[in-house]
C-alpha cells in the first residue's frame, strides 16, 4: 500500500515539472502566442466531437431499444392472435411476455361473479390457481385502474402473492397494468357476469435474485401488449357470440324443421281424414236425401208426408254443415281458393229463395225478394260462394224466426254508404268496372242482445240471451260467410234492437261488370230451370258407374223413377265394356278404386271417335275442390252433379245437359 502511495505521488511531482518546462519554454518562444489560441480550439474541438459521439451512441442504443421493443411487439400481438379462443388467448399472453421479458411470475387476475374481488384466474408458474382473491376496492388496484400506464407496484402487494416467497433474497420490482375488458357482455354468459369493473389486472414481477430494474421501453412493451389482449378478448369474445348465435340459430331451424314436418304430417292427415269422412259421410246423405225426396213422389198420409219433409229437412241442413266444415278446413290451411267466372246475379238471388222457400214454408214465413233496378244482370265473380253466402245468411234468419217474415233486398252499395260497413278494420277500394254488391236480410224473429252481436261470427257461437239449448246456437253458417265474405273484398255485419224485434244482417261484397259477352259466354250462362222437371226422360238409355252399392242403388232408382232404362256398373273396367252408342248418358262416379272416374272418361273420349255418338258425361263427385274442377276439366266430362242430391237436382242437370245435346245432333 505504501509502494503505491509513493509511485503516485512522484508522478504527480514529475508531471508538474515536465508542466512547468513546457511553459517556460513556451514563454520564451518567439510564437508563443499564436500557437495558444490554436491549440485551445483544437482542445475544444476535441471535446465537441466526444460528446457528440456520445450522444450518437445514447441515441443509436435508443433506436436499437425501440427495434428490440417493436420486434417483441409483433411477435406477441402474432402469437396472442393466433387463436381466438380466450383461454389460450390469455395463457400464451402470460407465456410470451415471461420468456421475453425473463419474468419471475406473471399473473393475471380477472372480476369474481360477486363483482367485489378480483380472482387469479392465470398463472406462469403455477398451472392451476385457485382460491385466490383480493378486494377489488384496494387502493393498489383502484390506482392502476385510474391509469393508462403500467405501474411500479410493492413487491408486498397481495395482487403480488403469486411469486415464491424467498428470505434469501430482496423481492424484485412488479409492474401491473390494466387490461380492458372491451366485450364484457358476452363473458357475463360464461365466467364474467356485467360488473362495475371494466378492467382485469395484469401483474408482472422481475427475478428476485438479481438487480435488475424496469426500463422506460419495457413499460411500453407492456402496456401495448395489455392493448392487445383487450383487442384479442373482445374479437374472442365476439367469435363465441356469433358461435353461441349460430348454435341456437342450428338449433332452432331444427326445431323449426321438426315442426314443419310435424305440421306437414297433421296436414296432410287431416286432409287425408276429410278425404275419406267427405266420401264416407256423404254416400249416406246421399242415400237418406235421394230416397227422401223419392218418398216425397209416392201416396202418403199427411202425418207421413210431414215426417218425410222432417228427415229431407234434417237432411239438407247436416248435408250443409258437412259442406262448411269442409269448407272451414279449407280455409284454415289456405287451400281454398275464389272460382271466378261469368254468371247471372239475378238468378242467383231467384235459386236461393226457391231453394230457401219449401222449410219457409214448412214454419209458415213469408219470403220476400227486392232486387234494385240498376242491378246488373251478369257479372264476375264467385257464383258458387256468393249463392253459399247468401244461403247461410237467409237460412239464419229462417232458423230464429218462428214467425212473420223474412226480406231480401239487394242493390248496388253507394259510395257515400261505404264509409260505415260495420267495422273498422275493412277498407272499401273501389276500381273501375267492379261495384260492391249490398245485400240486407231482415227477420222478424226473436232478436239479438247487443252484447251478444261481437260474438255471432264465432263458430258454434251461441246466443245466450235466447238460451243454447233452444236456439241451437249459430253453427258454422256466419263464421263461414265472414271468411267468404272477407276473400271476396267485402264485410259483414249485424243489426238489432234487441229482444224480440227482429234481427238485419247486412254484407256487401265486391263483385265486377261483365261487359262484352260473346254469344257463346251467353249460351253458357245458365239460365231460368222452370221447364227441367217437366222434361221427358222416357226410355232414355244411361249407364251407372258407382262402386258403392248403396249409392248405386239410390242412382238407379232416381233414374227409373224418372222413367230411364238404367244400366249399372261396379267398376271402370266393367264400365267400359258397356257402354255404347245406344246410351245417351254416362254417370261416372270419380272416386272409384282401381280405374277411377277419370281415367273412364278418358278411354270413352277414345273410343268414340265422334263428338256427337260418344254419350254425355257426368261426374258424380262428394268433393267440389280445385282439384276435383280442374281434373273435371282435363278429362272433358260434359257435367258434374256433385252428391248429396234429390230428384229435383238430378232432372234440373239431366235436362240441362240434354238441350244443350239437342244443337249438336242436329247438324252434325
Amino acid at each position: 500500500m505504501d509502494f503505491c502511495i509513493h509511485s503516485r505521488t512522484v508522478e504527480i511531482v514529475m508531471t508538474t515539472i515536465k508542466d512547468f518546462d513546457c511553459c517556460r519554454v513556451v514563454c520564451n518562444s518567439p510564437g508563443a502566442v499564436h500557437i495558444i489560441p490554436d491549440l485551445l480550439s483544437v482542445k475544444t474541438r476535441e471535446l465537441f466531437l466526444k460528446n457528440r459521439a456520445a450522444e450518437l451512441d445514447r441515441e443509436m442504443g435508443l433506436i436499437r431499444t425501440q427495434e428490440e421493443t417493436g420486434r417483441h411487439v409483433r411477435m406477441l400481438t402474432h402469437e396472442i392472435r393466433s387463436t381466438l379462443d380466450r383461454h389460450t388467448i390469455l395463457k400464451t399472453t402470460l407465456i410470451e411476455l415471461g420468456r421475453t421479458l425473463a419474468l419471475e411470475e406473471c399473473a393475471l387476475w380477472m372480476p369474481a361473479r360477486n363483482g367485489l374481488e378480483l380472482q387469479l384466474s392465470y398463472t406462469l408458474r403455477h398451472q392451476n390457481p385457485v382460491g385466490c382473491t383480493v378486494p377489488i376496492h384496494l387502493p393498489v388496484i383502484s390506482q392502476v385502474f385510474s391509469s393508462h400506464h403500467a405501474m411500479k407496484i410493492s413487491p408486498n402487494s397481495p395482487v403480488a402473492r403469486p411469486r415464491p416467497l424467498s428470505k434469501k433474497f430482496m423481492p424484485g420490482e412488479v409492474v401491473a397494468v390494466r387490461v380492458p375488458l372491451l366485450h364484457l357482455s358476452n363473458f357475463q354468459k360464461n365466467d364474467w357476469p356485467e360488473l362495475s369493473t371494466k378492467y382485469a389486472l395484469m401483474v408482472l414481477m422481475l427475478p428476485s435474485d438479481s438487480a435488475r430494474q424496469w426500463h422506460v421501453h419495457e413499460l411500453e412493451l407492456v402496456e401495448v401488449v395489455a392493448d392487445q389482449v383487450a383487442v384479442a378478448l373482445s374479437h374472442a369474445a365476439i367469435l363465441e357470440e356469433s358461435m353461441r348465435a349460430r348454435d341456437q340459430l342450428m338449433e332452432q331451424n331444427v326445431a323449426l324443421d321438426l315442426a314443419r314436418r310435424e305440421a306437414e304430417t297433421a296436414v296432410h292427415a287431416r286432409n287425408d281424414f276429410l278425404a275419406v269422412m267427405n266420401h264416407e259421410m256423404r254416400t249416406p246423405m246421399h242415400a237418406i236425401i235421394a230416397l227422401s225426396s223419392l218418398l216425397q213422389e209416392t201416396e202418403l198420409t199427411r202425418e207421413q208426408r210431414l215426417m218425410v219433409e222432417a228427415i229431407l229437412k234434417s237432411s239438407n241442413l247436416l248435408a250443409t254443415l258437412i259442406n262448411d266444415v269442409l269448407d272451414l278446413s279449407r280455409l284454415e290451411d289456405g287451400s281454398f281458393e275464389l272460382d271466378l267466372g261469368t254468371f247471372n246475379l239475378l238468378m242467383v238471388f231467384k235459386e236461393v229463395v226457391n231453394l230457401i222457400k219449401p222449410i219457409a214454408s214448412f214454419k209458415k214465413l213469408m219470403v220476400s225478394l227486392t232486387l234494385a233496378p240498376d242491378l246488373p244482370q251478369y257479372v264476375v265473380g264467385d257464383e258458387k260462394l256468393l249463392m253459399q253466402i247468401i244461403l247461410n245468411v237467409v237460412s239464419n234468419a229462417v232458423k230464429f224466426s218462428k214467425e212473420g217474415s223474412i226480406s231480401i233486398i239487394a242493390c248496388i252499395a253507394k259510395p257515400e254508404s261505404l264509409r260505415d260497413v260495420g267495422g273498422l278494420d275493412f277498407f272499401p277500394v273501389p276500381s273501375a268496372n267492379h261495384f260492391y254488391l249490398r245485400v240486407q236480410v231482415k227477420d222478424s224473429g226473436q232478436g239479438i242482445s247487443p252484447a251478444d252481436i261481437p260474438n255471432l261470427f264465432n263458430k258454434f257461437a251461441q246466443n245466450h240471451a235466447l238460451g243454447g239449448k233452444h236456439s241451437g246456437g249459430e253453427g258454422l253458417g256466419l263464421a263461414i260467410s265472414k271468411r267468404f265474405i272477407n276473400l271476396m273484398e267485402g264485410n259483414i255485419w249485424i243489426e238489432s234492437e234487441g229482444l224480440a224485434k227482429g234481427c238485419t244482417a247486412i254484407f256487401i261484397v265486391k263483385l265486377r261488370i261483365a261487359d262484352n259477352l260473346s254469344y257463346s259466354e251467353h249460351r253458357l250462362l245458365p239460365t231460368a230451370q222452370a221447364n227441367h222437371c217437366q222434361a221427358n226422360f222416357l226410355g232414355l238409355k244411361v249407364l251407372v258407374m258407382d262402386d258403392n252399392g248403396i249409392s248405386r242403388m239410390v242412382t238407379r232408382g232416381i233414374l227409373i223413377h224418372m222413367g230411364c232404362d238404367v244400366t249399372v256398373a261396379s267398376s271402370g273396367k266393367e264400365c267400359l265394356q258397356i257402354v255404347s252408342q245406344e246410351h245417351k248418358v254416362v254417370f261416372i262416379d270419380v272416386s272409384t278404386p282401381g280405374m277411377n272416374g277419370y281415367e273412364v272418361a278418358i278411354r270413352i273420349h277414345e273410343k268414340f271417335a265422334s263428338l256427337y255418338k260418344r254419350p254425355l258425361l257426368v261426374a258424380l263427385t262428394g268433393s267440389s275442390d280445385k282439384v276435383t274442377r280442374e281434373n273435371c276439366l282435363r278429362v272433358a266430362v260434359d257435367g258434374v252433379l256433385l252428391k248429396p242430391f234429390s230428384l229435383d237436382k238430378m232432372k234440373s242437370v239431366l235436362s240441362e245437359l240434354l238441350e244443350k245435346r239437342v244443337p249438336r245432333e242436329a247438324n252434325p
